[in-house]
């Protein structure tokens, strides 16, 4: 006959199946890298944003980067561009 009555136990174990999420070794993972504070808000802020980067696949990554390095290159920029101190009286 074609009318097959199935198991009572094959329907949970499908239910569990679907219920439980499919492990994806390359789904994106936090990283856990440590990031010590360096005490220059600017600088830390661009740190903290490496953080972005765990929570995309490795294609966001890229952008992530570029953005914190063209940030961090901006903040070097800007300590070439602060005045000195007063040069001494001649």
């Amino acid at each position: 006959m074609s009318d097959a009555v199935p198991e009572p136990g094959a329907q949970e174990a499908g239910a569990e199946a679907e219920a439980q999420p499919e492990y994806d070794p390359a789904a994106p993972a936090p990283l856990h890298v440590p990031r010590t504070p360096t005490g220059n808000a600017e600088v830390d802020a661009r740190l903290a944003r490496l953080a972005d980067a765990d929570h995309l696949a490795t294609d966001g990554h890229v952008e992530v980067y570029e953005d914190v390095h063209r940030g961090l290159r901006d903040a070097l920029t800007a300590l070439d561009a602060r005045p000195g101190p007063p040069a001494p009286p001649a």
